[in-house]
């Protein structure tokens, strides 16, 4: 008991900093969640699409069916994966208590600091790379901000950083295991957020470049990631043609390409706003789109939603260079945005909505910051805060990138899941949020830049009189 209580003590002395970064996590989430709940209670913390994510969960737990209503008539959910819905309803919104789900979610950032401070450590050689990353997504903005909102980001972010250190420790260990737990953990995550849905593929091709040769390893690994990650996808997928006909994996796809993707690209052919557009295609709900298209109304989902994805890839296919326009402007939205809104939002700081800009690709960036900036300095204060960290960030991870001393397979991983999130989750349907599952890996590079910073510098300190005395020495 006594050595137990020795060891404790010793790690305790080692990791201050650590210690003290789990703390300052834990306070400024715990800061926000009190805030919000007490200048805007529950209301903004489950806005926009939480309420998607509950009912087929509730529906599940209750009636033994995942299901959502339209029309007051249940239907099969393919919009929306289990994985989510499952989890606020487990942690508490069973009962309807948002709390307890945000507390939840709380712990998992909790566990997420403790990711990052690993692969870090694995990364850099520099002891200190590890407890900078922690600090830095202690105090990541929006990885605190989505902490409190019930959106699936926070857990996805936990599942897809077990994923990165499951690869990463497969390249020390050479365990096989490795690689199974990273394909089960993947296969979970994309039943969180489908984005990750084909990732697989490009880490199955990695793996085969840079799994050692021993024991056959170069096709075995990626053989086993495959193998424990499209069951899982292959079996959601019977499931909703079984339930609709449709054997995609979320539905989602298909209403981003027509809502969005091909409908961004109609606008600018026709010089009108993005949400004219989607008026006119029957956005708001099912009622509209019906009324849009009577024709439809006996259809089933599977039919409509072959209907959207043939009308989407015939405007795409007829407007490559101007989709392509689209796509990398909504990848730079999810790059930069600051994401200042919706923190305002939560504290109950948002400016009257009329007096901001609606949609700034369309309304034109320079435009619209000038707009806000003179009505509104409050909130150009904010976005100027939380942008001049973001592009530090981006700026410090640069140079972790350059750093020499830095491990090459945990680096090449770390930056090549930050560049697909950033490549898929472009186009019109793109916001700040999607940024959420890039910047982990951003504060674990930032962190290995700033851990090159701190050697230079102590280098430089070293005067010439010193480097003559340790050579005579």
């Amino acid at each position: 008991m006594r050595a137990v209580r020795q060891i404790s003590t010793q790690w305790m002395r080692n990791n201050r900093g650590l210690l003290l970064a789990i703390l300052v996590c834990a306070l400024l989430r715990i800061a926000l969640m009190v805030a919000a709940f007490a200048l805007t209670g529950t209301r903004v913390m489950t806005q926009g699409d939480t309420a998607s994510y509950l009912e087929p969960g509730r529906n599940l737990l209750l009636h033994g069916a995942y299901t959502s209503e339209a029309f007051s008539q249940p239907f099969p959910e393919i919009d929306r994966t289990p994985g989510y819905p499952l989890f606020t309803m487990l942690t508490g919104m069973i009962f309807n208590n948002v709390l307890l789900t945000v507390i939840a979610q709380i712990i998992l950032s909790i566990g997420s600091l403790l990711l990052v401070h690993r692969i870090a450590r694995q990364t850099f050689p520099d002891r200190r790379a590890g407890t900078i990353a922690a600090w830095l997504f202690a105090i990541e903005p929006i990885s605190i901000l989505y902490t409190v909102r019930l959106m699936p980001e926070t857990l996805f972010v936990f599942l897809l950083l077990a994923v990165i250190e499951r690869l990463i420790a497969f390249h020390k260990t050479v365990k096989l295991s490795s690689v199974a737990a990273a394909g089960i953990l993947l296969a979970a995550a994309t039943y969180v957020r489908p984005v990750s849905y084909y990732l697989v593929f490009p880490l199955a091709a990695a793996l085969l470049f840079t799994a050692p040769r021993l024991r056959g390893y170069k096709w075995k690994a990626p053989a086993l990631l495959l193998i424990s990650i499209l069951p899982w996808l292959a079996a959601w997928q019977l499931r909703n043609w079984a339930e609709t006909g449709y054997s995609g994996f979320s539905s989602i796809v298909e209403k981003n390409l027509y809502f969005y993707q091909s409908a961004e690209v109609s606008a600018e052919l026709q010089h009108i706003s993005l949400a004219a557009e989607q008026q006119k295609l029957g956005y708001q709900d099912e009622a509209s789109y019906i009324a849009i298209h009577p024709e439809q109304r006996a259809w089933s989902q599977a039919q409509r939603l072959h209907f959207m994805r043939a009308e989407s890839v015939k405007i795409l296919s007829a407007h490559r260079a101007l989709y392509l326009k689209t796509h990398i402007a909504g990848v730079a939205v999810v790059a930069f945005t600051p994401c200042a809104s919706e923190f305002l939002e939560l504290v109950d700081l948002y400016p009257n909505p009329e007096t901001m800009p609606r949609r700034i690709l369309n309304e034109g960036v320079l435009s619209s910051v000038k707009n806000v900036m003179l009505a509104h300095p409050g909130v150009t204060m904010t976005m100027a805060v939380l942008e001049a960290f973001l592009l530090l960030l981006y700026a410090l991870a640069a140079r972790g990138v350059f750093s020499y001393r830095a491990a090459t397979v945990p680096l090449l991983t770390l930056i090549g899941i930050a560049l697909y999130f950033l490549l898929i989750s472009g186009g019109a349907q793109a916001v700040g949020r999607y940024r959420l599952p890039v910047m982990p890996e951003l504060c674990i590079l930032a962190a290995g830049g700033l851990a090159a910073f701190q050697r230079k510098e102590k280098r430089g300190h070293h005067s010439p009189a010193d480097s003559v005395q340790s050579v005579s020495s």
